[in-house]
């Protein structure tokens, strides 16, 4: 207890001393009175005592509200006592060592900057000059001058830049003098016009005089002198000086020999400030081409790799890699032009934007080459300084949101007169339709069965069943034959063919066999271990049913019967070429290669001893209910491409299955990015072993596909396919090039593509070479997807997500200010990832996404024509218009048949609000289409709450707006270069057909006042995780602006949010914690905001489906797969009945919570992000290796720690991350 009492006494009388010392320093300071010098000297060095012995005086000194630094500056301010500013100096320096910056921070408030470098200034006039107080002087900038961002416009307006310099120059052998000096002249380089100027005074040889080859001694001053040289170097006139004097040749030797001598790691952080000087060095091409000039590749690659064994050197290794990626010479991306390999004349040439550039470039401009390198150093220098006021208000500010509260407000605008509108009543019969002629009365629905082979009603596929052909058989339809596991074998080992008939012949009720066993192969032995050339492609012939409908699994049968597809023989196999296949002729359709070597050892010797002469039936089941091979072959004849494709891709003629297992979000192994990127420069290093071969082209029309063995074959030719070229770089290495947009020069991100002549056991790296992003999902555990023909033989028609060492990066590609949109020195970024084959001579296919063709899509809505209860189900299907290539827009009605044909039932069916629906406005977002086939499936289901849902909406469905982009292969465009979602504002009928017919749908809704209830267009996104929505609000954007919400005085329903929120509570993809409701100028020509803005719905919505996976919720840590899509097209009905049943709050008991949307607006906190797929939303958690993730990080300025530690992921976009978006209350 007197030991409490004695300390809590200790410490009053220390504080009370403290301020008696201020008080009396402040009265001599009042007073100016001649003699009180040594007043000031006592009371100083007293305080000075209190300082260095008390924390406590410390914390009081500069806590809120003290006067103690204004008393401590005054009196260095006023002061001519050496004593007393030695003393002075030595309180600050105490004060702001401790603390973090905080301290230093307040003396820089308080005007200590300034009156530091006065007396700088002042000092630096003796002669000698005071060397104590020099030191303290400079310790003390060093300590406040990173706090203070002004300190380089201060130290050039006092004309103290030169002082600390001149000390360096006349004091070198004084290390304890010189040290602080550099310190203070790093601080000073920050400012680009102070390093100029230091520059120009000979700071650059001198730093070169202090730092050298590996020593022991004043290695804390060769790390200062080299933090400083680096700073210096920043500029490119200090950079162009260091080149002229040999530096970077003495830069790089100087590294070396830190290296080598080193051995025991102990000066890692000199080692990485030379590799700080040589990234500054480098930043100009006079740098680039010294550095490449003194074989500085090879050496850093070479000790990047002798540091790979040690973690801690990992920010060496880093750097290195940033300077070689950097210093990497650009090339040219290997390609004639950047413009699409295909052509397609447009019938109206757009009078300004991208493509009317495109059209107006002369035919001799060299479109690839990259001319921004050439100017560098040519340019005048722009090192100015750029002043900082700290008063500025540092807060987020999106330009890109709107403001204009007039543009904001919702202004119903037809823009079309209502007699030109009358053209879209012929898609509205059901509002004038009476069914008078139809049979309706009935008590109670009578149930459908289409077909005697249907076992049962459409059954839409949900994420959370678990399928597994193998644990039990598929209850969605029936086999026509049992499978017999021999001929499974068989025909998994040999080749066969189905034959085309002719158009006359299409109706046949039988089909006609072919028996001559001239025309098989002479032996089943001979086929067993190798793909058989003339017998790679097969035809396929059409049954006479075209609604058959096909069960589960890949079935294999000995007889053939009139109305089943049967594999016969065709022509003979000289004449079919072994990758591309001649072009049959009429309407005929070819499938790509099939495989045909042993699945195993056992699996052929009981073959061989089966019938080689007798036909097999091909079944696939357990795909959706909705495919049918040979339809499918029907709706490929009418779809028409701009390269004419014949060939047909095995996975769209097979159908797709979701695998029965979960496939989780990749892993990412520590460090394959660097690996990828050292494997790159080699490139450079060992050029002799650089294969460097095309071995596809899309280009080359007389390019023939190597035969060689170990060379892979390569193919796109065939729907929405898309590989231009590829090169063989190593012998299991490929660098592909995506075509781009027809009638564009870029949107390169969308593939599918065939690969055959593999081998097992062998690692595979392909590189997908220009691809224009800033950065994938690619690198937060997406994969690519591959299908396999061997497994869907096997029963397993299946897309997987594979691929190793995947990763996503900026490459060595340059792109040329014509593709980058007049930005110069642009690079391209690469997907590079490594697969592993499971089987020899297999034919598989990889794709960005899981693809949906056009000729899917029309085969699934005949299907469901065909199999739907008309009596239940009122569906119709036109055709909206034709596209520029002469495909059909679909347009898709679907409600519930009246009860009867009595006048209250035609007046309930006739008054349905509507819902509009439309997908696939970007060919490359897949995922659209296969929600929207959810969607379509459960409306057409015979589920009690879908017939509920009929019921209640009539649905105005277009399924895919960019038919043709969809088919040709394109990414973003329609085959008039453009993004349709940009064409909603004014779309033009000759270039946009389906968004102007589209909008003339909505607008005639509007003119008769029948308003949809909800407008949704289904997108996919590349960069975010789950599934979320993009809405419009007035207040959330005006919230997110200068304009206060409440003076504007508005009055909004949030009855926007209903829906959204709803699918939170019941669609396990779906997060809306990611959704927004801001409009933004960017977006005012998409459909969201056009429908919103200009028909006038309220409910207007863009709805956004992951590539990836989740993050949150029953899929987290899950790869999203085509089961969890079509459940979100299902789900995203059942909230639209919800969403109908929250309009009678009475006759349903629903969570209150779920009305209660305008409590939790309030409360809620919304996110300012940019719904654009093209700016970078990061949602991803906190990670490792900057170098590693960050695509950018070849011309990142970031510096790395001294030894590996958390980053942040950078965000080179104009749109800022989630996780740095400001956050406003809405209040």
């Amino acid at each position: 207890m007197n030991k409490a009492k004695a300390s809590s006494e200790k410490s009053v009388s220390a504080s009370s001393r403290t301020i008696s010392l201020l008080s009396q320093l402040e009265k001599i300071n009042s007073d100016s009175v001649l003699g009180e010098s040594d007043s000031a000297r006592h009371v100083t060095s007293r305080i000075l005592h209190l300082v260095q012995s008390q924390e406590k005086t410390r914390k009081e000194m500069t806590s809120k509200g003290s006067t103690g630094i204004e008393i401590i500056l005054s009196t260095l301010e006023n002061t001519r006592d050496p004593q007393t500013i030695l003393n002075i100096l030595n309180i600050l320096i105490e004060i702001v060592s401790v603390g973090g910056g905080r301290r230093a921070s307040v003396l820089v408030t308080k005007g200590g900057t300034q009156i530091l470098l006065q007396l700088l200034l002042t000092a630096s006039k003796d002669s000698p000059p005071n060397e104590e107080l020099m030191v303290l002087l400079h310790t003390l900038l060093a300590k406040v001058g990173p706090k203070d961002k002004k300190i380089g416009v201060k130290a050039r307006i006092n004309g103290v830049l030169n002082i600390s310099l001149n000390l360096v120059k006349h004091n070198l052998q004084n290390h304890r003098l010189v040290l602080p000096c550099l310190q203070v002249l790093r601080v000073y380089s920050t400012n680009s016009v102070n390093a100029v100027s230091l520059g120009k005074n000979g700071v650059v040889e001198l730093m070169f005089k202090i730092i050298g080859p590996f020593s022991k001694r004043n290695t804390s001053l060769m790390k200062v002198a080299l933090d400083t040289l680096a700073a210096l170097l920043k500029s490119k006139t200090n950079a162009r000086r260091a080149v002229d004097r040999g530096y970077v040749q003495a830069l790089i030797t100087i590294y070396v020999d830190w290296h080598r001598h080193d051995s025991r790691h102990r000066y890692m952080l000199i080692r990485k400030g030379v590799l700080q000087c040589i990234k500054s060095v480098t930043n100009i091409k006079l740098g680039r081409k010294a550095f490449i000039d003194a074989n500085g590749m090879k050496i850093l690659y070479n000790t990047s790799q002798e540091c790979l064994a040690v973690r801690t050197l990992d920010p060496l290794v880093n750097t290195s890699s940033l300077i070689m990626r950097k210093c990497f010479p650009k090339n040219r991306l290997p390609l004639p032009t950047i413009k699409s390999a295909f052509h397609f004349q447009l019938p109206v040439i757009p009078a300004s934007g991208p493509v009317a550039q495109l059209y107006n470039l002369p035919p001799d401009v060299d479109d690839v080459v990259d001319e921004s390198d050439d100017n560098d150093d040519a340019e005048t220098e722009s090192e100015i300084e750029t002043e900082i006021d700290d008063d500025k208000d540092q807060h987020f500010k999106n330009d890109d949101i709107e403001t204009d509260i007039n543009k904001l407000k919702p202004r119903q605008e037809l823009g079309r007169s209502i007699e030109e509108l009358k053209m879209y009543e012929q898609f509205f019969p059901e509002l004038s339709e009476n069914f008078q002629e139809w049979d309706l009365v009935s008590k109670e629905p009578k149930p459908f069965v289409p077909d005697a082979n249907l076992s049962g009603p459409i059954v839409v596929p949900t994420a959370s069943e678990e399928h597994s052909a193998e644990a039990k058989p598929s209850t969605k339809g029936i086999a026509l034959k049992e499978c017999s596991p021999l001929l499974t074998e068989e025909y998994n080992r040999r080749p066969v063919f189905l034959e085309l008939p002719k158009k006359d012949n299409m109706k046949s009720s039988s089909l006609h066999q072919q028996n001559d066993q001239r025309n098989m192969l002479p032996s089943c032995q001979c086929l067993s271990q190798e793909i058989v050339k003339g017998l790679d492609r097969i035809s396929l012939q059409n049954s006479a049913k075209n609604d058959q409908y096909y069960g589960t699994g890949c079935v294999v049968e000995k007889e053939s019967k009139a109305g089943i597809t049967t594999l016969a023989s065709s022509k003979p196999f000289e004449h079919v070429s072994p990758c591309g296949g001649s072009l049959f002729e009429g309407s005929s359709v070819q499938l790509g290669k099939l495989c045909c070597t042993g699945v195993d050892s056992e699996e052929e010797e009981d073959s061989r001893s089966s019938s080689s002469g007798e036909h097999a039936t091909l079944q696939i089941s357990d795909v959706s209910p909705v495919h049918d091979c040979d339809l499918y072959l029907e709706m490929v004849k009418n779809t028409k491409s701009i390269p004419e494709y014949s060939e047909v891709a095995y996975p769209d003629y097979f159908g797709h299955i979701p695998p029965p297992f979960k496939e989780p979000i990749l892993e990412r192994r520590y460090g394959v990015q660097r690996t990828k990127i050292c494997q790159d420069i080699e490139r450079l290093i060992y050029q002799n072993d650089i294969i460097d071969r095309v071995v596809y082209d899309l280009d080359n029309s007389s390019f023939s596909v190597p035969e060689e063995a170990d060379v892979l074959k390569f193919n796109s030719k065939f729907e929405s396919g898309n590989l231009r070229k590829v090169i063989q770089i190593r012998k299991n290495e490929y660098d592909l090039i995506l075509n781009s947009d027809i009638n564009s020069n870029h949107y390169h991100q969308w593939f599918y593509f065939e690969v055959s002549g593999m081998k097992t056991g062998i690692g595979y790296r392909f590189n997908i070479i220009n691809c224009e992003k800033s950065n994938s999902q690619f690198n937060y555990g997406m994969q690519p997807l591959m299908y396999s023909v061997q497994e869907a033989l096997r029963c397993r028609p299946c897309w997987t997500r594979v691929g190793t060492d995947i990763c996503y990066y900026k490459n060595h590609f340059s792109r040329s200010s014509i593709a980058a949109g007049g930005q110069k020195g642009k690079s391209y970024y690469t997907i590079t990832f490594t697969v592993t084959f499971q089987h020899k001579e297999d034919v598989c296919y990889f794709a960005y996404h899981y693809p949906y063709t056009y000729s899917t899509l029309k085969m699934h809505l005949r299907k469901l024509e065909s199999m739907h209860n008309p009596q239940q189900i009122y569906f119709r299907h036109d055709v909206l218009c034709k596209t520029l290539a002469g495909n059909s827009c679909p347009l898709v009605t679907i409600t519930a048949m009246p009860e009867s044909n009595y006048y209250e039932h035609i007046y309930q069916f006739r008054n349905r609000p509507y819902i509009f629906l439309s997908a696939r406005v970007h060919p490359g977002e897949t995922n659209a289409s296969w929600v929207m086939k959810g969607t379509l499936e459960y409306l057409m289901s015979n589920s009690p709450n879908a017939q509920s849902l009929r019921e209640s909406y009539i649905f105005k469905i277009i399924p895919m707006l960019n038919p043709d982009g969809v088919i040709n292969g394109n990414h973003r465009c329609s085959l008039s270069g453009e993004d349709l979602n940009r064409q909603w504002q004014n779309p033009n009928p000759d270039l946009h057909p389906t968004i102007y017919h589209a909008k003339g749908l909505l607008q005639y809704l509007a003119a008769i006042k029948r308003l949809p209830l909800v407008y949704c267009d289904y997108h996919g996104h590349s960069r975010k995780k789950n599934v979320f929505m993009y809405g419009c609000s007035i207040k959330e954007t005006m919230w997110h602006t200068s304009v206060n919400a409440a003076s504007c005085d508005l009055m909004e329903d949030p009855a926007y949010r209903a829906l959204p929120k709803i699918l939170s509570h019941t669609a396990p993809a779906f997060c809306m914690g990611s959704c927004s409701f801001v409009v933004e100028k960017s977006k005012e020509s998409t459909a969201r905001v056009v429908v919103w803005r200009e028909i006038g719905v309220q409910r207007s919505y863009t709805m956004e489906s992951t590539l990836c996976g989740c993050d949150q919720g029953k899929y987290k840590g899950l790869q999203i797969g085509t089961r969890e899509l079509e459940e979100m097209g299902a789900k995203f009905c059942v909230g639209l009945l919800r969403l109908k049943r929250m309009s009678s709050p009475l006759e349903y008991n629903l969570p209150s919570n779920l009305l209660d949307i305008e409590n939790e607006l309030i409360e809620s906190s919304c996110k300012v992000t940019s719904p654009t797929t093209y700016v970078l939303d990061e949602d991803e958690p906190r990670f490792l290796e900057e170098v590693d993730y960050s695509a950018e990080s070849n011309d990142e300025d970031v510096e790395l720690a001294d030894n590996a530690g958390d980053y942040e992921a950078t965000n080179q976009d104009d749109g800022l991350s989630d996780r740095d978006s400001t956050r406003i209350h809405l209040s």
